[in-house]
């Protein structure tokens, strides 16, 4: 016995959508709206990962004009961090990598490296914009060039994790974000110090004292990005609650 000839076809098998009093318009609704709550869903799962993934600025998604604005208010941001002083034991700590790093988490790595990099041509062109109103060339190519040099890479790095949700959503992986970035500074200008005056002393005077400061300014970084995370949510959740 031929076993499909004893099988009833697809069109035998389903009941007609007519027995039910379903029109041809009727159908048509029916296909239309389970399409449109399928792309809605859709759109909604790519806009929420977007939004936990990316800078909270979000540069990426302005005009031009925006993003240039961004980059001027985010210089003077750094310029101004380089004339506050914390005092601590041994040595008094700048706020410089702090708003590096936070210029990066809410920048993102490219307007980040971008910001920063434009911070830094400014201290080399004779703006007091260096830590203490320092300016010139020769602050590159002396014992603190190194830290200098690593200012971009640290901000790209950390605005690279906080796009990839090492931000304020989850404060954790943005401490862990600061610190790297903090770390990394300190490893690249000492690596730096250690060409001029040795490893040993490099270590001692260029890493050691600045360990804790770090730390402190990873902490603080990552308490200012879940603020900026709070406030984010806070708007869409007011709407959420008028609905």
């Amino acid at each position: 016995m031929n076993g499909s000839a004893s099988l009833p076809s697809a069109r035998q098998r389903l009941p007609s959508p007519r027995k039910y009093g379903l029109d041809n318009r009727s159908i048509a609704g029916i296909i239309y709206n389970f399409n449109s709550t399928r792309d809605l869903t859709v759109t909604n799962i790519v806009v929420s990962t977007r939004q936990s993934s990316f800078s909270p600025l979000q540069l990426h998604s302005r005009s031009v004009a925006w993003q240039f604005g961004a980059v001027v208010l985010g210089s003077l941001f750094l310029a101004l961090s380089s004339y506050i002083e914390v005092p601590m034991v041994p040595v008094p700590v700048t706020m410089q990598t702090f708003a590096v790093t936070l210029v990066g988490a809410l920048y993102g790595w490219r307007f980040g490296a971008l910001t920063i990099a434009a911070w830094l041509v400014e201290g080399a062109a004779g703006f007091p914009v260096l830590a203490g109103g320092a300016a010139g060339v020769q602050h590159f190519m002396g014992p603190t060039g190194g830290y200098l040099f690593s200012f971009p890479i640290v901000g790209a790095i950390v605005g690279w994790l906080a796009e990839r949700g090492w931000n304020g959503n989850r404060v954790m992986l943005a401490f862990a974000a600061m610190l790297i970035g903090n770390l990394l500074c300190l490893v690249l200008g000492t690596a730096w110090l250690a060409a001029m005056i040795g490893a040993e002393k490099a270590i001692t005077f260029g890493f050691l004292p600045f360990i804790v400061g770090g730390l402190l300014k990873s902490a603080l970084g990552a308490a200012t990005l879940k603020l900026f995370s709070t406030y984010r949510a806070e708007p869409r959740d007011r709407s959420s609650k008028t609905q």
